[in-house]
Protein backbone atom coordinates (compact mmCIF):
# COMPACT_ATOMS: atom_id res chain seq x y z
CA UNK A 1 0.00 0.00 0.00
CA UNK A 2 2.81 2.39 0.90
CA UNK A 3 4.56 1.65 -2.43
CA UNK A 4 1.32 2.38 -4.31
CA UNK A 5 0.98 5.75 -2.52
CA UNK A 6 4.59 6.63 -3.40
CA UNK A 7 4.04 5.83 -7.09
CA UNK A 8 0.83 7.84 -7.09
CA UNK A 9 2.59 10.77 -5.42
CA UNK A 10 5.38 10.73 -7.99
CA UNK A 11 2.81 10.62 -10.77
CA UNK A 12 0.99 13.62 -9.33
CA UNK A 13 4.23 15.60 -9.06
CA UNK A 14 5.16 14.74 -12.66
CA UNK A 15 1.75 15.84 -13.87
CA UNK A 16 2.04 19.07 -11.88
CA UNK A 17 5.45 19.94 -13.34
CA UNK A 18 4.22 19.06 -16.82
CA UNK A 19 1.27 21.42 -16.37
CA UNK A 20 3.59 24.18 -15.11
CA UNK A 21 5.85 23.68 -18.13
CA UNK A 22 2.92 23.94 -20.53
CA UNK A 23 1.63 27.10 -18.84
CA UNK A 24 5.07 28.71 -18.93
CA UNK A 25 5.48 27.76 -22.59
CA UNK A 26 2.17 29.40 -23.51
CA UNK A 27 2.58 32.45 -21.31
CA UNK A 28 6.20 33.28 -22.25
CA UNK A 29 5.35 34.76 -25.69
CA UNK A 30 2.57 36.82 -24.11
CA UNK A 31 4.97 38.01 -21.43
CA UNK A 32 7.53 39.00 -24.08
CA UNK A 33 4.93 40.99 -26.03
CA UNK A 34 3.83 42.82 -22.89
CA UNK A 35 7.47 43.57 -22.04
CA UNK A 36 8.10 44.97 -25.50
CA UNK A 37 5.01 47.20 -25.23
CA UNK A 38 6.14 48.46 -21.84
CA UNK A 39 9.66 49.02 -23.16
CA UNK A 40 8.27 51.09 -26.01
CA UNK A 41 6.42 53.29 -23.53
CA UNK A 42 9.51 53.53 -21.31
CA UNK A 43 11.65 54.48 -24.28
CA UNK A 44 9.17 57.12 -25.37
CA UNK A 45 9.06 58.65 -21.90
CA UNK A 46 12.84 58.50 -21.45
CA UNK A 47 13.33 60.24 -24.75
CA UNK A 48 11.50 63.38 -23.70
CA UNK A 49 13.85 66.30 -24.05
CA UNK A 50 14.28 69.20 -21.69
CA UNK A 51 11.57 71.12 -23.57
CA UNK A 52 9.09 68.26 -23.27
CA UNK A 53 9.29 67.15 -26.90
CA UNK A 54 10.09 63.52 -27.70
CA UNK A 55 13.37 62.70 -29.43
CA UNK A 56 12.74 59.65 -31.58
CA UNK A 57 14.46 58.06 -34.54
CA UNK A 58 12.36 57.58 -37.67
CA UNK A 59 11.95 53.90 -36.80
CA UNK A 60 10.53 54.74 -33.36
CA UNK A 61 13.76 53.87 -31.54
CA UNK A 62 14.53 56.29 -28.74
CA UNK A 63 17.48 58.67 -28.90
CA UNK A 64 18.47 58.90 -25.27
CA UNK A 65 20.94 61.37 -23.75
CA UNK A 66 22.75 59.50 -20.96
CA UNK A 67 24.59 61.33 -18.20
CA UNK A 68 28.27 60.38 -18.08
CA UNK A 69 29.93 62.84 -15.72
CA UNK A 70 29.83 66.32 -14.24
CA UNK A 71 26.78 68.26 -13.02
CA UNK A 72 23.31 66.85 -13.63
CA UNK A 73 22.10 70.09 -15.17
CA UNK A 74 23.56 72.99 -17.11
CA UNK A 75 25.53 73.43 -20.32
CA UNK A 76 26.73 70.14 -21.73
CA UNK A 77 29.19 68.45 -24.04
CA UNK A 78 27.47 65.73 -26.08
CA UNK A 79 29.44 62.58 -26.92
CA UNK A 80 28.46 60.69 -30.07
CA UNK A 81 30.19 57.50 -31.21
CA UNK A 82 31.10 56.29 -34.68
CA UNK A 83 31.87 52.71 -33.76
CA UNK A 84 32.50 49.92 -36.25
CA UNK A 85 32.37 49.77 -40.05
CA UNK A 86 30.52 52.72 -41.57
CA UNK A 87 27.44 51.73 -43.56
CA UNK A 88 24.85 53.86 -45.32
CA UNK A 89 21.30 54.00 -43.97
CA UNK A 90 19.84 53.27 -40.56
CA UNK A 91 20.92 50.45 -38.29
CA UNK A 92 18.52 47.49 -38.10
CA UNK A 93 16.01 47.67 -35.28
CA UNK A 94 17.86 44.86 -33.49
CA UNK A 95 21.39 46.12 -34.15
CA UNK A 96 23.05 46.07 -30.72
CA UNK A 97 26.32 47.48 -29.51
CA UNK A 98 28.92 44.75 -29.40
CA UNK A 99 31.28 42.82 -31.66
CA UNK A 100 28.81 43.11 -34.55
CA UNK A 101 28.19 46.85 -34.17
CA UNK A 102 28.09 49.05 -37.26
CA UNK A 103 28.20 52.81 -37.63
CA UNK A 104 25.01 53.33 -39.65
CA UNK A 105 25.10 56.84 -41.08
CA UNK A 106 21.35 57.45 -40.91
CA UNK A 107 21.23 56.61 -37.21
CA UNK A 108 24.34 58.68 -36.41
CA UNK A 109 22.99 61.67 -38.36
CA UNK A 110 19.86 61.53 -36.19
CA UNK A 111 22.03 61.62 -33.06
CA UNK A 112 23.99 64.61 -34.40
CA UNK A 113 20.82 66.51 -35.26
CA UNK A 114 19.31 65.78 -31.85
CA UNK A 115 22.43 67.16 -30.15
CA UNK A 116 22.45 70.17 -32.48
CA UNK A 117 18.83 70.99 -31.55
CA UNK A 118 19.43 70.71 -27.80
CA UNK A 119 20.01 74.27 -26.51
CA UNK A 120 21.97 72.93 -23.51
CA UNK A 121 24.51 71.16 -25.73
CA UNK A 122 27.30 73.66 -26.40
CA UNK A 123 29.74 71.34 -28.17
CA UNK A 124 30.00 67.83 -29.61
CA UNK A 125 32.71 65.22 -29.10
CA UNK A 126 32.74 62.59 -31.84
CA UNK A 127 34.35 59.35 -30.67
CA UNK A 128 35.71 57.58 -33.73
CA UNK A 129 36.70 53.92 -33.61
CA UNK A 130 36.15 52.74 -37.17
CA UNK A 131 38.07 51.17 -40.06
CA UNK A 132 35.96 53.20 -42.48
CA UNK A 133 33.42 51.91 -44.95
CA UNK A 134 30.73 53.38 -47.18
CA UNK A 135 31.72 56.50 -49.15
CA UNK A 136 28.17 57.85 -48.98
CA UNK A 137 27.73 56.95 -45.31
CA UNK A 138 30.99 58.69 -44.39
CA UNK A 139 29.99 61.83 -46.27
CA UNK A 140 26.52 61.88 -44.68
CA UNK A 141 28.06 61.90 -41.20
CA UNK A 142 30.61 64.55 -42.26
CA UNK A 143 27.87 66.77 -43.71
CA UNK A 144 25.65 66.48 -40.61
CA UNK A 145 28.53 67.55 -38.37
CA UNK A 146 29.25 70.54 -40.61
CA UNK A 147 25.58 71.53 -40.41
CA UNK A 148 25.43 71.24 -36.60
CA UNK A 149 26.69 74.82 -36.11
CA UNK A 150 28.37 73.83 -32.87
CA UNK A 151 32.04 73.20 -32.04
CA UNK A 152 33.06 69.63 -32.90
CA UNK A 153 36.05 67.84 -31.40
CA UNK A 154 37.02 64.35 -32.55
CA UNK A 155 38.59 61.79 -30.25
CA UNK A 156 40.22 58.93 -32.16
CA UNK A 157 40.21 55.56 -30.45
CA UNK A 158 42.04 52.42 -31.52
CA UNK A 159 41.22 52.91 -35.20
CA UNK A 160 40.17 55.96 -37.22
CA UNK A 161 41.15 54.94 -40.71
CA UNK A 162 39.93 55.86 -44.19
CA UNK A 163 36.22 56.65 -43.74
CA UNK A 164 36.94 57.04 -40.03
CA UNK A 165 39.43 59.75 -40.94
CA UNK A 166 37.02 61.27 -43.48
CA UNK A 167 34.30 61.90 -40.85
CA UNK A 168 36.96 63.41 -38.58
CA UNK A 169 37.52 66.18 -41.12
CA UNK A 170 34.35 67.87 -39.88
CA UNK A 171 36.05 68.61 -36.55
CA UNK A 172 37.44 71.92 -35.36
CA UNK A 173 40.04 69.96 -33.39
CA UNK A 174 41.24 66.34 -33.52
CA UNK A 175 42.64 64.48 -30.52
CA UNK A 176 44.27 61.10 -31.19
CA UNK A 177 45.65 58.54 -28.79
CA UNK A 178 49.41 58.15 -29.38
CA UNK A 179 48.81 54.58 -30.54
CA UNK A 180 45.71 55.26 -32.63
CA UNK A 181 45.90 53.81 -36.14
CA UNK A 182 44.67 56.41 -38.61
CA UNK A 183 45.20 57.52 -42.18
CA UNK A 184 44.61 54.82 -44.82
CA UNK A 185 43.43 57.67 -47.05
CA UNK A 186 42.04 56.31 -50.27
CA UNK A 187 39.21 54.51 -52.04
CA UNK A 188 38.80 50.81 -52.76
CA UNK A 189 36.30 48.58 -54.51
CA UNK A 190 36.31 44.82 -55.01
CA UNK A 191 34.83 42.49 -57.61
CA UNK A 192 34.88 38.70 -57.45
CA UNK A 193 34.98 36.57 -60.57
CA UNK A 194 33.73 32.97 -60.39
CA UNK A 195 34.05 31.94 -64.05
CA UNK A 196 36.59 29.26 -63.20
CA UNK A 197 34.34 27.78 -60.52
CA UNK A 198 31.40 27.71 -62.94
CA UNK A 199 33.53 25.84 -65.48
CA UNK A 200 34.51 23.20 -62.91
CA UNK A 201 30.86 22.73 -61.96
CA UNK A 202 29.75 22.57 -65.56
CA UNK A 203 27.64 25.72 -65.23
CA UNK A 204 27.26 28.50 -67.76
CA UNK A 205 25.74 31.97 -67.45
CA UNK A 206 24.00 33.71 -70.37
CA UNK A 207 23.57 37.48 -70.15
CA UNK A 208 21.18 39.49 -72.34
CA UNK A 209 22.00 43.19 -72.05
CA UNK A 210 20.99 46.51 -73.59
CA UNK A 211 24.46 48.08 -73.60
CA UNK A 212 28.13 47.20 -73.50
CA UNK A 213 28.60 47.92 -69.79
CA UNK A 214 25.18 46.82 -68.51
CA UNK A 215 26.64 43.64 -66.96
CA UNK A 216 29.57 45.53 -65.46
CA UNK A 217 30.90 43.63 -62.45
CA UNK A 218 28.98 40.46 -63.22
CA UNK A 219 30.91 37.71 -61.37
CA UNK A 220 30.36 35.25 -64.22
CA UNK A 221 31.67 37.58 -66.96
CA UNK A 222 35.28 38.61 -67.61
CA UNK A 223 36.36 41.99 -66.20
CA UNK A 224 37.68 43.64 -69.35
CA UNK A 225 40.26 46.39 -69.73
CA UNK A 226 37.43 48.75 -70.74
CA UNK A 227 35.60 47.84 -67.53
CA UNK A 228 38.75 48.55 -65.54
CA UNK A 229 39.22 51.98 -67.14
CA UNK A 230 35.59 52.91 -66.51
CA UNK A 231 35.72 51.96 -62.82
CA UNK A 232 39.18 53.45 -62.29
CA UNK A 233 37.76 56.81 -63.40
CA UNK A 234 35.07 56.51 -60.71
CA UNK A 235 37.68 55.57 -58.09
CA UNK A 236 39.91 58.50 -59.11
CA UNK A 237 37.04 61.00 -58.90
CA UNK A 238 36.05 59.79 -55.43
CA UNK A 239 39.68 59.86 -54.30
CA UNK A 240 40.11 63.45 -55.52
CA UNK A 241 37.11 64.48 -53.44
CA UNK A 242 38.58 62.77 -50.35
CA UNK A 243 41.88 64.59 -50.86
CA UNK A 244 40.13 67.93 -51.30
CA UNK A 245 38.11 67.43 -48.11
CA UNK A 246 41.35 66.88 -46.20
CA UNK A 247 43.12 69.82 -47.84
CA UNK A 248 40.22 72.18 -47.08
CA UNK A 249 39.92 71.15 -43.44
CA UNK A 250 43.58 70.64 -42.51
CA UNK A 251 44.99 73.79 -44.12
CA UNK A 252 47.09 71.79 -46.57
CA UNK A 253 47.47 71.86 -50.32
CA UNK A 254 46.15 69.05 -52.49
CA UNK A 255 49.73 68.13 -53.39
CA UNK A 256 50.74 67.93 -49.72
CA UNK A 257 47.80 65.65 -48.96
CA UNK A 258 48.52 63.36 -51.91
CA UNK A 259 52.03 62.74 -50.62
CA UNK A 260 50.40 61.18 -47.54
CA UNK A 261 47.29 59.71 -49.16
CA UNK A 262 48.61 56.50 -50.66
CA UNK A 263 46.65 54.21 -48.37
CA UNK A 264 49.27 53.83 -45.66
CA UNK A 265 48.44 53.72 -41.95
CA UNK A 266 49.87 56.17 -39.43
CA UNK A 267 50.10 55.97 -35.66
CA UNK A 268 48.74 58.85 -33.62
CA UNK A 269 52.27 60.12 -33.06
CA UNK A 270 53.08 60.00 -36.78
CA UNK A 271 49.78 61.65 -37.70
CA UNK A 272 50.46 64.45 -35.22
CA UNK A 273 53.92 65.06 -36.70
CA UNK A 274 52.38 65.16 -40.19
CA UNK A 275 49.64 67.58 -39.04
CA UNK A 276 46.87 65.08 -39.76
CA UNK A 277 45.68 65.49 -36.14
CA UNK A 278 45.98 68.41 -33.73
CA UNK A 279 46.75 66.83 -30.37
CA UNK A 280 47.74 63.59 -28.68
CA UNK A 281 45.59 62.70 -25.71
CA UNK A 282 42.58 60.94 -24.31
CA UNK A 283 38.81 61.35 -24.22
CA UNK A 284 39.07 63.67 -21.21
CA UNK A 285 41.33 65.94 -23.25
CA UNK A 286 38.79 66.01 -26.08
CA UNK A 287 35.96 66.83 -23.66
CA UNK A 288 38.01 69.61 -22.08
CA UNK A 289 38.77 71.09 -25.51
CA UNK A 290 35.13 70.87 -26.55
CA UNK A 291 33.96 72.54 -23.34
CA UNK A 292 36.41 75.38 -23.87
CA UNK A 293 35.30 75.88 -27.48
CA UNK A 294 31.67 75.78 -26.36
CA UNK A 295 32.22 78.50 -23.75
CA UNK A 296 31.63 76.22 -20.76
CA UNK A 297 33.45 77.29 -17.60
CA UNK A 298 34.19 74.86 -14.79
CA UNK A 299 33.46 71.16 -15.00
CA UNK A 300 31.19 70.45 -17.97
CA UNK A 301 28.16 68.22 -17.90
CA UNK A 302 29.00 65.33 -20.23
CA UNK A 303 26.17 63.39 -21.83
CA UNK A 304 26.20 60.65 -24.44
CA UNK A 305 23.71 60.65 -27.26
CA UNK A 306 22.94 57.11 -28.31
CA UNK A 307 20.33 55.10 -30.13
CA UNK A 308 18.66 52.38 -28.12
CA UNK A 309 15.79 50.12 -29.04
CA UNK A 310 12.98 49.66 -26.51
CA UNK A 311 13.94 45.97 -26.33
CA UNK A 312 17.47 46.85 -25.24
CA UNK A 313 16.18 49.51 -22.84
CA UNK A 314 14.11 46.95 -20.96
CA UNK A 315 16.53 44.03 -20.80
CA UNK A 316 19.93 45.69 -21.23
CA UNK A 317 22.12 45.28 -24.31
CA UNK A 318 23.84 42.02 -23.39
CA UNK A 319 20.67 40.23 -22.24
CA UNK A 320 18.66 41.56 -25.21
CA UNK A 321 21.34 40.37 -27.61
CA UNK A 322 21.37 36.89 -26.05
CA UNK A 323 17.57 36.66 -26.28
CA UNK A 324 17.54 37.74 -29.93
CA UNK A 325 20.28 35.27 -30.85
CA UNK A 326 18.36 32.47 -29.08
CA UNK A 327 15.22 33.42 -31.02
CA UNK A 328 17.14 33.38 -34.30
CA UNK A 329 16.82 37.13 -34.96
CA UNK A 330 19.78 38.36 -37.10
CA UNK A 331 21.96 40.82 -35.21
CA UNK A 332 25.16 40.52 -37.23
CA UNK A 333 26.78 43.47 -38.93
CA UNK A 334 25.89 44.51 -42.45
CA UNK A 335 28.29 43.76 -45.30
CA UNK A 336 28.99 46.05 -48.22
CA UNK A 337 27.47 45.14 -51.57
CA UNK A 338 29.88 43.80 -54.21
CA UNK A 339 31.56 46.64 -56.06
CA UNK A 340 30.49 49.26 -53.50
CA UNK A 341 32.78 52.25 -53.13
CA UNK A 342 34.38 52.31 -49.73
CA UNK A 343 36.83 54.41 -47.74
CA UNK A 344 38.75 51.60 -46.06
Amino acid sequence: MTEQKTVAGNGNRTATWTLIGVLVGFSLPIFMCVCLMLATLVGFGASLGSLGTPTMATSGTAIMPRHISGPLTGPAVAVISVNGPIVSGEAPEFDLTGPAAVAASGSIVQLIRSAARDPEVKAIVLRVDSPGGSVIGSDEIYHALKQANKPVVVHMGALAASGGYYVSMAADHIVAHPDTLTGSIGVISEFTNIEGLYEKLGLRSTVIKSGEFKDFGNPTSPFTEEDRKLWQAVIDETYENFVKIIADNRGMTVEEVKQLADGRIYTGRQAHALKLVDQLGYLDDAVKEAASRGGITGEPRVIEYRRQTPFAQLFGVSVARAILVALGVPVERLNAAPGALEYR
